[in-house]
């Protein structure tokens, strides 16, 4: 890595997403590029959330009134001025000096919500201190219960808006990628909220969600749902929100592509709580995809570890606006001037 905190890095050539990827290969160690980068076992999910996003065609309606456009969102009391969240990715510090501090820093010029994730390499209370835009909180389960309520509290203590749960990581996934790069945190960075969390099994079960909502003050979302029915059970659980997730394709490969389960969870789901959804992120057109197969709001998590090595905050509030005027430049031309007006009709379909 050698991108240093209080050098300004050259961002002028980075175009689109793929072009921060191109870019942080370069500045990033072997190791930290391999560990952003790669999935589980063949990858093959991973290349999924891609393609099935890529192989989606667009249903444009031409001469309306597209003068202006609205892409606010509220979303747990919180108005959001467009419908891309930075999603919780781990050990910032291994990308940037500065770590998860200039994510919080870069979200906060994108005018972005950053979802913190559990593997900070930052205490949370630093991170609150530079945050300017709201922050969720990401959770892992894990064995010591005593543990999981101190760090719920502290993560409203903060005051984090919402709490999602990662559900779908009982145990890590087979990364052959970061395993042959040998990745491991650098002595020198913490990770104060692990307490071995890496090595621990996080067995989750509906009762644990019910045991969190017993004395959480916040919203709480499930992540990782990627099938109706547990899409369903988390509602009778009475959870306020959904996140659709492969965890990127890092933990189980050949799940499908998270934009081809959207659609069956959204009708589950019925707009009964909001619906988020990650996975292959790239394109201002994927978020209106996503929106249009019943998705809320996206997160987006490579790229902004990619723009973090690229250049600290500038790098992160570079991707989401870059991903955000795509979006907007999408909506236009489809003809779509509200969040409400995109649905599945901007899809084509064979006629």
């Amino acid at each position: 890595m050698n991108t240093l905190p209080n050098t300004p890095a050259d961002l002028t050539d980075l175009i689109n997403l793929f072009d921060v990827e191109k870019q942080a290969a370069g500045v990033m160690t072997h190791m930290a590029y391999e560990y952003v980068a790669s999935g589980a076992a063949d990858e093959l999910t991973v290349r999924w959330n891609r393609e099935s996003l890529d192989n989606l065609k667009l249903n444009p309606s031409f001469l309306q009134d597209v003068s202006k456009l609205d892409t606010r969102i509220t979303l747990f009391g919180d108005e959001l001025p467009y419908p891309i969240l930075i999603a919780p990715t781990a050990f910032h510090k291994i990308m940037h000096p500065e770590g998860e501090l200039a994510t919080a820093r870069g979200a906060g010029a994108a005018s972005a919500t950053y979802v913190v994730s559990s593997f900070t390499t930052t205490p949370l209370e630093e991170i609150a201190n530079v945050a300017t835009q709201p922050l969720w909180f990401q959770l892992y389960v894990q064995d010591d219960r005593s543990l999981v309520k101190d760090l719920v509290q502290k993560a409203e203590s903060v005051g984090c808006r919402a709490l999602c749960i990662t559900i779908d990581t009982p145990v890590p996934g087979v990364r052959n990628r970061q395993d042959r790069a040998n990745f491991r945190l650098p002595n020198e960075i913490q990770a104060p909220y692990m307490h071995g969390l890496g090595d621990q099994k996080k067995l989750l079960t509906w009762a644990d969600i019910d045991w969190l909502q017993s004395f959480a003050k916040i919203p709480v979302l499930l992540k990782g749902i990627l099938n109706p029915a547990d899409a369903e059970q988390a509602i009778q659980t009475g959870v306020s929100g959904i996140i659709v997730s492969n965890h990127s394709g890092r933990n189980l490969d050949t799940v499908p592509a998270t934009i081809d389960v959207l659609p069956g969870i959204a009708d589950q789901v019925n707009k009964r709580v909001p619906l988020l959804m990650d996975g292959g992120i790239r394109r201002g057109t994927d978020v209106l995809k996503a929106l249009a197969h019943g998705a809320n709001a996206v997160l987006v998590g490579k790229p902004i570890c990619f723009g973090l090595a690229c250049g600290g905050a500038d790098g992160v509030s570079k991707v989401m606006n870059i991903l955000r005027t795509e979006f907007e430049l999408a909506m236009t031309l489809t003809g779509r001037t509200t969040l409400t007006s995109i649905d599945r009709s901007v899809l084509w379909r064979p006629y």
